[in-house]
């Protein structure tokens, strides 16, 4: 097998083998559209990163976005252009953001014998506050975005009145003493399915999104002077989590009661909840992880195993980060 070699890095040349996708086209997000792509592998990547530094996930020239310096590596690694492998991410996560679970897929027109090498490349081009955890081949009906049926965020605030050093990139800093309890009993009332016009930003990304969404669960969990909120739904709008941990951070102040949800919720108005506070900041809010249909990770035939933490490394072998 024929190899090239990446800076230090010496990765072996894709092999071509028959294409998986030869009988039927797989639509993919590309611009404002859908590009059409048949005759493709499609790979399936599951991230993590330090948003402090970043402007986001979604591609942009200036400032960096995660999305733009993980298409840097991917086209060293490939030797392909971003408009041929055509990278799709599941969430734009906003500025200063984090992610344990962002998913992600690309195409190339060759297959791999192994996604090791191609792995311990990609985290060898990456900076060290990002890194791919898992590479795997993906079906043609698999789409970062589209196939998935929950997200789950959780946004982590330190209650107390020193601040602790190593958090400060992670959570939100609250010196007033939060009421908890107050707090579950208002988290209740987002459950369920909602218009959440209320609670979105606008935003030209997405058009004009669906504002009904479901949210499955609303947790808070206390662990000493931290307070962390976890949240899961089919999907969230523009900064909707954000704004909904806000409205709790009053509410666990004591400022305005519970009740004040279904309220702020009716009304379907941004307004009305801008009224009892602003969106909560960035950096306590991380994407956990991303569920999906399970029919669509099924690996098609003829492809390599999924490679997990790079070389000598699985998942049950890495400790989850101190911050979630």
């Amino acid at each position: 097998m024929m190899s090239y070699a990446i800076g230090a890095l010496v990765v072996p040349s894709p092999t071509p083998l028959p294409f998986l996708n030869s009988t039927a086209p797989v639509e993919v997000e590309h611009g404002h559209g859908v590009k059409p792509i048949q005759d493709w592998y499609k790979w399936r990547l599951v991230l993590a990163y330090d948003g402090t530094k970043y402007a986001g996930w979604q591609y942009q020239q200036s400032p960096p976005t995660v999305q733009c310096t993980l298409e840097k590596a991917l086209t060293r690694a490939t030797k392909l252009q971003r408009k041929d492998f055509c990278l799709v991410g599941a969430s734009r996560t906003d500025a200063g953001v984090h992610a344990w679970g962002q998913v992600a897929h690309f195409f190339t027109p060759f297959n791999y014998d192994n996604l090791e090498e191609l792995h311990a490349a990609l985290n060898g081009l990456l900076p060290t506050d990002i890194r791919v955890r898992e590479i795997s081949p993906a079906s043609a009906e698999f789409h970062a975005r589209f196939s998935a049926i929950s997200k789950i965020y959780h946004y982590k605030i330190y209650n107390d009145a020193i601040m602790d050093p190593f958090q400060r990139h992670f959570a939100y800093h609250s010196v007033y003493k939060l009421n908890s309890a107050v707090m579950r009993e208002a988290a209740k009332y987002f459950v369920g399915k909602h218009d959440f016009s209320a609670f979105a930003n606008a935003s030209n990304n997405d058009g004009v999104p669906d504002p009904v969404k479901h949210v499955f669960r609303f947790d808070l969990k206390e662990m000493g002077a931290l307070l962390q909120i976890e949240v899961e739904g089919s999907g969230f709008l523009y900064r909707q989590v954000r704004n909904m941990v806000a409205l709790l951070l009053q509410i666990g102040r004591e400022a305005i009661p519970p009740d004040i949800v279904p309220h702020i919720l009716a009304s379907r108005d941004r307004k009305e909840l801008a009224k009892y506070s602003l969106s909560a900041p960035p950096h306590g809010l991380c994407l956990v992880s991303i569920n999906y249909n399970e029919s669509h990770l099924l690996p098609p035939p003829g492809c390599p195993p999924a490679n997990s933490f790079g070389r000598h490394h699985t998942i049950r072998k890495c400790k989850v980060p101190f911050f979630l």
